[in-house]
C-alpha cells in the first residue's frame, strides 16, 4: 500500500491509476491499523486490478485529510478513472467493500 503525503501525491496517484481504493487512517487509530492488512487481503485476492494507497491522518498526511474534509476515522474511499465511486466511514465492514467493488470493477477491468 503506497503512502500519500500531499494533494499533488494524490491527484498524480488517481490520474495514473484507473482504480484506486484509499484508506484514510491514523498510526494511533486501533481500528484503522487493523483494517489495513484486511483491505490488502480483499483486494489482493479478489481485485489484483486495483490500486491501494494509504493517507496517515495523523501524521504526515495530517494535512491532507484536512484539504480532503476527513473528519473521522477510518475511511475508505473507491475511486475508478478519476471519480470518487463509494465512500465508507467510521462503521463499515469489509463485505461492505467488497459489495461496492464487485460490479464496478467487473465493468472496468471486465
Amino acid at each position: 500500500m503506497l503512502m500519500i503525503h500531499c494533494a499533488i501525491e494524490l491527484e498524480q496517484f488517481l490520474a495514473q491509476h484507473p482504480g484506486v481504493l484509499l484508506l484514510y487512517g491514523g498510526q494511533h487509530c486501533g481500528v484503522c491499523q487493523t483494517l489495513k492488512p484486511r483491505l490488502m487481503e480483499l483486494v489482493t485476492k479478489q481485485f489484483p486490478l486495483l490500486q491501494t494507497a494509504y493517507i496517515d491522518c495523523q501524521g504526515n498526511g495530517e494535512t491532507l485529510c484536512a484539504q480532503q474534509r476527513i473528519m473521522t476515522l477510518p475511511v475508505v474511499q473507491i475511486w475508478f478513472d478519476g471519480q470518487r465511486f463509494s465512500e465508507f466511514y467510521k462503521v463499515f465492514s469489509i463485505a461492505d467493500i467488497q459489495e461496492a467493488l464487485s460490479r464496478p470493477y467487473e465493468l472496468r477491468f471486465g
